[in-house]
């Protein structure tokens, strides 16, 4: 006979039970003295339940047939009204549980101890209560949740339960301490202390019994916290009396609970230089940190490594101090890129906020269909003409502050990106000039704010008319979106093909971009700051992503031409700007401002009685091939001819004597804002008030060599 012939029927929920389950499976209940066969055991012909069936109770087989318990585990005889009368109520959740139960089957808590008064059991010895009787097979569960629990090791960082095979913390990346015994033996004590009640009156038993031998009274739950907070204090380096434990404890508890995500990528980078992992000192730089921050007594504190880590102590001394010469010339890099750097914005912080309430205010959202969101004035940035009266020191000294030095370089040396034209760059007087830019997330945003006003998108202004015009005119912007990635994956030869949900999973995923500070943003975002800017973006990128070991990641594609193209041509403006990308991050490439105009070749007889300033921008890369412009219907797409009929349409186009098609961006002092020229201004006078004093010393050089 199969097994499920023999099957018991719990008599509370009626769920069928195997022959060996001495308690309900789904309800715990206890299994009764006999169990209601609902199939004929005959049927499959059991001998070994024939054995036990009488035939005098049943009439041809037809009714219910009883069979005693098949049970190999000894069977309890127990009265179904008389531990129902002696269930015990959750002091949680109120639940009726059965008297065997060591913890609520709703909520799972521990049940209380009776005492003494509640539930007296009279005896010869006196009144004391009943250890209960637990099954062995939930006590040997109990066990072994608690073993589990030693497997673990705590972070002393963030605190976090880590498996013992992890070397470094899951969640900081902070790496495991030496005496990790030290840790698994305090969570074995901890987790010692939290026993049955089968414990609890086995221990109260041998207290009133003479003849076992004492044992101490379990901890509580709130002595083994604490004594979890002393061992993770001593982990710490803390010494003292218990009050002063305790408050050292909540000193580092408040410490780590300041912390940022900025904050715990240096300690991570601190301990990358001990260690030798120079992934954890690039994702601190990649997150904008700076290289040059130096460690505070908290932190050191935190680390707790006095023989390593000294307050004051930045990357560069670690690096030198453990010898990591890769690391050193690294690190010694980038402090030099980060050195001290002034550009305009930074000079006057009140016309800097006045200029960004200006900015919020110019933006407006298009009534109709396409809501997007546009900035109603025209302001192009670009570095004034006195520069070049300043003393060649003076003007090294400023675009040292101003500039990105190593941004400059990768763009116009490692691969010719930016003035490869001697026509354009010396002629025309059109070089462009790569201004620093933070290195956070923000970059893409804060470089179109560069090339336009001159200041940073700090209070996410730009950000968020980005991420309202993405989602009020979402259709318009992904069906875009849609045709131009399926054209790219044709074109590349990729050949792939998505279905509807997983093109909809993208475009969330780019609409989530756009509403997270320090979020990286992608082509699809630069696509509509056109439309937002009301003028065409012009990317000079580099064609691969590269490590910091300069080693190729991928392909990139930013570098193009983007249009306002979902705008009617009237409405928008033809003037572009310029951006650089290069290793994963936007800078504002701006020219400066020239005053003759008189042998620009063709398509440059211009009128200067306006004080415009023309910068010729290449529409071509250093090989002659035209710009790709992104985002183009099936309609639009074409050869290069009709991308080039495209780019006359939305641009003021001319072609040099040299052969090369450039796009003009025309800019004018009088008519630029005036917080601007004001702000620029204020930047200058920083600069005019260093040559006096080089001019006095070249004096006196003057005077000194007469006398000789």
């Amino acid at each position: 006979m199969s097994e499920r012939g023999i099957k018991w029927a719990c008599e509370y929920c009626t769920y069928e039970n195997w022959p060996s389950a001495i308690k309900c499976t789904m309800c715990r209940a206890q299994r009764p003295s006999g169990t209601i066969i609902t199939e004929d055991p005959f049927k499959s012909g059991s001998s070994d339940v024939g054995r036990d069936w009488d035939p005098s109770s049943t009439e041809g087989g037809s009714s219910p047939l009883i069979c005693p318990d098949s049970s190999a585990r000894p069977r309890v005889k127990s009265s179904y009204s008389m531990e129902n009368a002696n269930k015990w109520s959750c002091h949680m959740c109120t639940y009726l549980n059965w008297p065997r139960a060591i913890r609520c089957t709703q909520c799972l808590s521990q049940r209380r101890t009776r005492s003494p008064t509640e539930s007296p059991q009279s005896s010869g010895s006196g009144s004391r209560p009943v250890a209960f009787s637990v099954d062995p097979c939930e006590e040997y569960n109990d066990r072994n949740k608690l073993n589990t629990r030693t497997q673990h090791w705590t972070c002393s960082i963030c605190t976090y339960e880590n498996w013992a095979k992890a070397k470094k913390c899951v969640v900081c990346d902070h790496p495991r301490p030496n005496n990790i015994e030290a840790i698994e033996l305090a969570e074995t004590e901890e987790a010692s202390s939290i026993i049955n009640e089968q414990d609890r009156a086995r221990w109260r038993g041998s207290c009133s019994s003479g003849n076992s031998q004492r044992r101490s009274p379990p901890a509580t739950k709130r002595d083994s916290e604490v004594k979890m907070d002393f061992q993770r204090i001593e982990l710490a380096g803390a010494v003292g009396s218990k009050e002063e434990l305790e408050v050292d404890f909540k000193k580092l508890k408040q410490i780590k609970n300041r912390m940022k995500k900025t904050d715990w990528l240096f300690l991570n980078a601190c301990v990358g230089v001990v260690e030798g992992d120079l992934a954890a000192i690039e994702a601190y730089k990649s997150s904008g940190g700076d290289i040059a921050r130096q460690l505070t007594a908290d932190e050191v504190r935190l680390l707790n490594r006095p023989s390593a880590f000294d307050v004051g102590y930045t990357l560069v001394h670690l690096a030198i101090r453990f010898q990591r010469q890769d690391m050193l010339a690294i690190l010694l890099t980038e402090v030099s890129q980060q050195a001290a750097k002034c550009i305009p914005a930074m000079v006057c912080p009140e016309l800097t906020e006045q200029i960004r309430r200006e900015i919020a205010a110019s933006l407006h959202q298009r009534k109709g269909d396409f809501a997007c969101y546009f900035l109603t004035d025209l302001v192009t940035f670009t570095l004034p003409a006195d520069i070049e009266d300043l003393p060649p020191t003076v003007q090294e000294k400023l675009f040292d502050e101003v500039l990105d030095r190593d941004v400059q370089k990768e763009l116009e040396e490692e691969s010719p990106i930016i003035n490869w034209s001697l026509e354009l760059a010396t002629r025309l007087d059109s070089r462009l000039y790569a201004l620093w830019n933070r290195t956070a997330g923000d970059c893409l945003l804060d470089s179109v704010l560069q090339a336009t006003w001159g200041i940073y998108d700090k209070d996410s202004v730009l950000r968020k008319a980005l991420h309202d015009s993405l989602h009020d005119c979402s259709h318009w912007f992904y069906t875009r979106w849609k045709d131009w990635e399926s054209w790219y994956s044709q074109s590349f030869g990729l050949h792939f093909s998505l279905r509807e949900e997983q093109w909809q999973e993208d475009w969330a995923f780019i609409l989530s971009l756009a509403s997270q500070p320090g979020a990286s943003l992608e082509q699809t975002h630069i696509f509509v700051l056109a439309h937002i800017l009301r003028r065409p973006i012009i990317v000079y990128g580099v064609k691969y992503y590269k490590s910091f070991r300069g080693e190729t990641l991928g392909y990139t594609r930013f570098q193009g031409v983007y249009l306002p193209l979902l705008w009617e041509q009237s409405f928008c403006w033809k003037s572009p700007i310029a951006l650089g990308y290069t290793r994963g991050h936007f800078s504002a490439l701006v020219a400066m401002e020239n005053d003759g105009y008189g042998n620009r070749g063709a398509g440059a007889n211009l009128n200067t009685d306006d004080d415009i300033t023309i910068t010729f921008l290449p529409l071509v890369d250093s090989e002659r091939k035209l710009l790709h412009v992104h985002f183009l219907s099936a309609q639009e797409l074409g050869n290069e001819e009709q991308q080039e009929k495209l780019l006359r349409e939305w641009l003021d186009c001319c072609v040099t004597e040299g052969g090369v098609l450039v796009a003009m961006q025309k800019s004018s002092r009088r008519r630029n804002h005036p917080l601007v020229t004001q702000m620029v201004e204020k930047w200058l006078d920083r600069y005019r008030q260093i040559r006096p004093c080089t001019s006095l010393s070249d004096g006196e050089e003057d005077e000194e060599d007469e006398d000789e």
